[in-house]
Protein backbone atom coordinates (compact mmCIF):
# COMPACT_ATOMS: atom_id res chain seq x y z
CA UNK A 1 0.00 0.00 0.00
CA UNK A 2 1.37 3.44 -0.88
CA UNK A 3 2.46 5.72 1.94
CA UNK A 4 1.43 9.35 2.17
CA UNK A 5 3.97 11.58 0.42
CA UNK A 6 4.68 15.28 0.60
CA UNK A 7 3.21 17.18 -2.35
CA UNK A 8 6.04 19.72 -2.05
CA UNK A 9 8.67 16.94 -2.23
CA UNK A 10 7.07 15.68 -5.45
CA UNK A 11 6.98 19.20 -6.92
CA UNK A 12 10.63 19.76 -5.98
CA UNK A 13 11.63 16.45 -7.58
CA UNK A 14 9.77 17.36 -10.79
CA UNK A 15 11.52 20.73 -11.04
CA UNK A 16 14.86 19.46 -12.31
CA UNK A 17 17.56 21.73 -13.73
CA UNK A 18 18.42 19.29 -16.52
CA UNK A 19 15.99 17.67 -18.99
CA UNK A 20 18.07 14.48 -19.05
CA UNK A 21 17.59 13.89 -15.33
CA UNK A 22 14.67 11.83 -14.02
CA UNK A 23 13.04 11.46 -10.63
CA UNK A 24 11.34 8.30 -9.40
CA UNK A 25 9.03 7.62 -6.45
CA UNK A 26 8.97 4.42 -4.45
CA UNK A 27 5.26 4.38 -3.50
CA UNK A 28 5.90 1.82 -0.74
CA UNK A 29 8.41 3.96 1.16
CA UNK A 30 7.75 7.45 -0.21
CA UNK A 31 11.43 7.77 -1.13
CA UNK A 32 12.29 9.87 -4.17
CA UNK A 33 15.37 9.05 -6.21
CA UNK A 34 16.69 11.53 -8.77
CA UNK A 35 18.89 10.02 -11.45
CA UNK A 36 21.46 12.35 -13.00
CA UNK A 37 23.76 11.97 -15.99
CA UNK A 38 26.65 11.34 -13.60
CA UNK A 39 24.65 8.58 -11.90
CA UNK A 40 24.06 6.84 -15.23
CA UNK A 41 27.76 7.06 -16.11
CA UNK A 42 28.79 5.82 -12.68
CA UNK A 43 26.60 2.73 -13.07
CA UNK A 44 29.05 1.56 -15.75
CA UNK A 45 32.16 2.01 -13.56
CA UNK A 46 33.71 -0.72 -11.48
CA UNK A 47 33.08 -0.76 -7.74
CA UNK A 48 36.73 0.18 -7.09
CA UNK A 49 36.37 3.41 -9.09
CA UNK A 50 33.40 4.63 -7.08
CA UNK A 51 33.47 7.08 -4.19
CA UNK A 52 31.97 5.90 -0.88
CA UNK A 53 28.79 7.98 -1.29
CA UNK A 54 28.34 6.54 -4.81
CA UNK A 55 28.56 2.98 -3.47
CA UNK A 56 25.65 3.83 -1.18
CA UNK A 57 23.59 5.82 -3.69
CA UNK A 58 23.99 3.83 -6.91
CA UNK A 59 22.15 0.67 -5.81
CA UNK A 60 19.08 2.86 -5.24
CA UNK A 61 19.56 4.45 -8.68
CA UNK A 62 19.86 1.03 -10.31
CA UNK A 63 16.74 -0.18 -8.51
CA UNK A 64 14.79 2.94 -9.56
CA UNK A 65 15.76 2.39 -13.19
CA UNK A 66 15.23 -1.38 -13.24
CA UNK A 67 12.34 -1.98 -10.83
CA UNK A 68 8.67 -1.86 -11.72
CA UNK A 69 7.99 -0.71 -8.17
CA UNK A 70 9.40 2.79 -8.78
CA UNK A 71 7.21 5.28 -10.63
CA UNK A 72 8.80 7.89 -12.89
CA UNK A 73 7.61 11.37 -11.97
CA UNK A 74 6.35 13.69 -14.71
CA UNK A 75 9.21 15.12 -16.72
CA UNK A 76 9.53 18.38 -18.66
CA UNK A 77 7.66 16.94 -21.65
CA UNK A 78 4.68 15.98 -19.49
CA UNK A 79 4.74 19.22 -17.52
CA UNK A 80 4.67 21.40 -20.67
CA UNK A 81 6.34 24.43 -19.13
CA UNK A 82 5.95 26.38 -22.37
CA UNK A 83 2.19 25.94 -22.07
CA UNK A 84 2.37 27.16 -18.47
CA UNK A 85 4.26 30.23 -19.68
CA UNK A 86 1.61 30.91 -22.30
CA UNK A 87 -1.23 30.58 -19.75
CA UNK A 88 0.63 32.96 -17.46
CA UNK A 89 0.92 35.53 -20.25
CA UNK A 90 -2.85 35.53 -20.63
CA UNK A 91 -3.31 36.33 -16.92
CA UNK A 92 -1.49 39.65 -17.26
CA UNK A 93 -3.94 42.58 -17.25
CA UNK A 94 -1.99 45.19 -19.17
CA UNK A 95 -2.22 44.49 -22.92
CA UNK A 96 1.24 45.92 -23.54
CA UNK A 97 2.93 43.67 -20.96
CA UNK A 98 0.83 40.69 -22.04
CA UNK A 99 1.83 41.19 -25.68
CA UNK A 100 5.51 41.57 -24.76
CA UNK A 101 5.42 38.31 -22.83
CA UNK A 102 3.56 36.49 -25.60
CA UNK A 103 6.16 37.72 -28.10
CA UNK A 104 8.94 36.59 -25.77
CA UNK A 105 7.81 32.95 -25.73
CA UNK A 106 8.04 32.58 -29.49
CA UNK A 107 11.23 32.08 -31.42
CA UNK A 108 14.76 31.15 -30.54
CA UNK A 109 15.70 31.28 -26.85
CA UNK A 110 12.08 31.60 -25.73
CA UNK A 111 12.73 30.56 -22.13
CA UNK A 112 15.66 32.95 -21.74
CA UNK A 113 13.85 35.86 -23.43
CA UNK A 114 10.73 35.18 -21.34
CA UNK A 115 12.74 35.31 -18.11
CA UNK A 116 14.48 38.55 -19.05
CA UNK A 117 11.13 40.09 -20.05
CA UNK A 118 9.67 39.05 -16.69
CA UNK A 119 12.57 40.76 -14.92
CA UNK A 120 12.22 43.94 -16.95
CA UNK A 121 8.46 44.10 -16.31
CA UNK A 122 8.80 43.31 -12.60
CA UNK A 123 6.70 40.14 -12.92
CA UNK A 124 9.27 37.57 -11.77
CA UNK A 125 7.65 36.81 -8.39
CA UNK A 126 4.20 36.63 -9.96
CA UNK A 127 5.53 34.14 -12.55
CA UNK A 128 7.18 31.89 -9.99
CA UNK A 129 4.01 31.82 -7.92
CA UNK A 130 1.94 30.92 -11.00
CA UNK A 131 4.51 28.33 -12.11
CA UNK A 132 4.62 26.76 -8.63
CA UNK A 133 0.83 26.41 -8.57
CA UNK A 134 0.89 24.83 -12.05
CA UNK A 135 3.57 22.32 -10.98
CA UNK A 136 1.50 21.50 -7.89
CA UNK A 137 -1.54 20.80 -10.06
CA UNK A 138 0.48 18.47 -12.30
CA UNK A 139 1.82 16.70 -9.19
CA UNK A 140 -1.67 16.36 -7.66
CA UNK A 141 -3.08 14.88 -10.86
CA UNK A 142 -0.15 12.46 -11.14
CA UNK A 143 -0.46 11.34 -7.51
CA UNK A 144 -4.23 10.85 -7.85
CA UNK A 145 -3.77 8.88 -11.08
CA UNK A 146 -1.41 6.52 -9.24
CA UNK A 147 -3.58 6.30 -6.10
CA UNK A 148 -0.88 7.79 -3.89
CA UNK A 149 -2.07 9.77 -0.87
CA UNK A 150 -0.36 13.10 -0.28
CA UNK A 151 -0.25 15.93 2.19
Amino acid sequence: MPVEVSLQDIVDAMDLPNQEWQSFLDPESGEIITVTDDDRSSLEESEAELLPWQREHLPKVREALDSDRFLRLPDSFEIHEWSIMERFCHTIDGPSARDELLDAIHGSGAFRVFRSTLERLGLRDQWYSFRGAAFEEVARAWLRAHGIPFE
